[in-house]
């Protein structure tokens, strides 16, 4: 706390809470604008460009709810990072994107984020967590592609179904 010329304890800034308040903002700003260059060729109702500029709404927001706390010092305080739980969620997203990028497919690429990601959390039922990811994202892959008839990148394994 700072004393105040009154005497009054005025709570510290959070300056990192002023910068991801900013950082919001800045993503909210760029959604309007991407959503801005979105052709629609809709003569009624919604478009396609809705959805992004509701999204930016709840970020502007978060943004200014955020700013006001950084502001008054009202943010929690953070807990320290594990750096192995960081690298193996960094290292399951690249593993994903290389397996997408090596035409595996859907299914694996996102069955290899989930054991990266359980075994980040502390979690070391690998073979178990490999079989969960297995059928949770086939039943994506199946939804997706099959009930709503969305393409998802299609690997060796997605070819059979």
């Amino acid at each position: 706390m700072i004393t105040g010329k009154s005497g009054r304890a005025r709570p510290k800034t959070d300056s990192a809470g002023v910068v991801v308040a900013a950082f919001l903002a800045l993503l909210a700003a760029i959604l309007v604008w991407d959503a801005s260059k979105i052709t629609s060729n809709t003569i009624y109702g919604m478009g396609p460009e809705v959805t992004p500029v509701v999204i930016a709404i709840g970020l502007g927001i978060l943004a200014v709810a955020n700013l006001f706390d950084a502001l008054r010092g009202n943010l929690p305080a953070r807990e320290s990072a594990d750096p192995v739980a960081v690298w193996l969620i960094l290292g399951g997203l690249a593993l994903m994107i290389a397996i997408i990028g090596f035409g595996g497919g859907f299914i694996p690429a996102t069955s290899a984020l989930f054991v990266a990601t359980s075994a980040a959390f502390g979690r070391r039922a690998l073979l178990v967590d490999l079989a969960i990811a297995i059928v949770l994202t086939t039943l994506v892959y199946l939804a997706f592609d099959k009930l709503l008839t969305l393409s998802l990148p299609a690997g060796p394994l997605e070819r059979l179904l």
